[in-house]
């Protein structure tokens, strides 16, 4: 019997195809050790055939990041958190911030090991990412922190420090539960985030305060 013709794919799904294979040999070997070859392997298809969309590994690597930009909705999560900040819903922001956070790692883990890959071995794509994807939240965090604390709702201090502390929980959090895969909790992501909001909250809210005592009258006259 004749073999059927294979049927090509379009050059947009041929590059998605490629991007998507790539994605998970660069999460699981890094860029040194992710060749061509094996990303070519993944696909199913020839080295060529890589070479005919990217004109090297680097551009396939950064395509990885363009693409994955714009799927992750962080355009839409910011307008949910600037009508949060507007509102001044302290607990709902940070709420939002931790559930956007636990399911990046739940829903696109090889991208999260391909951008820790990249930190570790100081690849440009790793700052390509701090750009576009974290430096405007954190910035955007970072200046309602320090608002709310002109406003005597936070305590003081550094309003950078405190946003790294409010995204390490989660960051931390995910990395080892979907990353390493170790999870001894066993809770939902609904309740992790509720429970991380809360207790930040519980740090950053000011002290009331409290009013003199006696003694304290006395020495003020």
């Amino acid at each position: 019997p004749t073999r059927a013709p294979r049927q090509r794919m379009r050059g947009d799904d041929r590059r998605r195809q490629l991007i998507d294979a790539a994605l998970h040999v660069f999460a699981t070997r890094g860029f040194p050790g992710a060749t061509t070859r094996a990303i070519a392997e993944a696909a199913g298809v020839s080295e060529a055939i890589i070479f005919r969309h990217f004109a090297s590994k680097e551009d396939l690597y950064a395509a990885i990041l363009e693409q994955k930009g714009a799927e992750t909705g962080l355009a839409d999560a910011i307008e949910g958190f600037r009508q949060r900040a507007a509102a001044c819903d302290d607990e709902g922001l940070f709420r939002d911030l931790a559930a956007k956070i636990l399911d990046s790692y739940r829903t696109d883990p090889d991208f999260r090991r391909l951008l820790l890959y990249a930190s570790l071995e100081g690849h440009t794509i790793a700052r390509v990412a701090q750009q576009t994807l974290e430096l405007p939240m954190f910035g955007f965090l970072r200046d309602y922190v320090a608002r709310r604390q002109r406003a005597g709702v936070f305590r003081r201090g550094d309003p950078g420090l405190m946003v790294f502390a409010l995204v390490a929980m989660p960051v931390y959090y995910s990395i080892i539960t979907r990353l390493v895969g170790v999870d001894p909790t066993g809770k939902a992501d609904d309740e992790v985030a509720r429970t991380f909001a809360r207790l930040f909250l519980d740090g950053l809210r000011a002290p009331e305060r409290q009013p003199p005592t006696t003694r304290q009258r006395r020495t003020r006259t």
